[in-house]
């Protein structure tokens, strides 16, 4: 499974989750099944609010889940679209979500958890 975490500064897996997938600097790929861990600048994070193009933020990668601290209405749905789960961070860094994860005790995001715009506040 490829897993992708948005971050702001790449430290592998000890890197720190970063609370908002469209503003985030950078994103680190984990494939849980080699332990080989990429890194991807946002290729789009000068977007306008509500216009985030998820897939093109990841470069285009292939992957199965993303884990981050809040996300936009529209970028969950055209994820979720493309069969990407998206999940609440919910502890500090890449290695202990990853370990959540595969425990089944992050939560999937849903659409009433999503930002609703930065002025009145995200969910995160």
């Amino acid at each position: 499974m490829k897993v992708c975490f948005a971050v702001q500064e790449n430290e592998g897996i000890s890197s720190s989750v970063y609370n908002h997938f469209g503003s985030a600097p950078e994103f680190v790929i984990v494939d849980t099944e080699d332990d080989k861990t990429t890194s991807v600048k946002n290729r789009d994070k000068e977007h306008s609010h509500g216009a985030c193009n998820p897939i093109a933020a990841i470069g285009g990668q292939q992957i199965d889940a993303l884990v981050v601290g809040g996300i936009g209405a529209g970028a969950l749905m055209k994820l979720n679209s493309e069969g990407i789960k998206v999940f609440r961070s919910v502890a500090s860094t890449i290695e202990e979500n990853l370990t959540l994860l595969t425990e089944k005790k992050l939560p999937e995001m849903t659409a009433h958890q999503t930002c609703s715009g930065h002025q009145k506040g995200c969910g995160h």
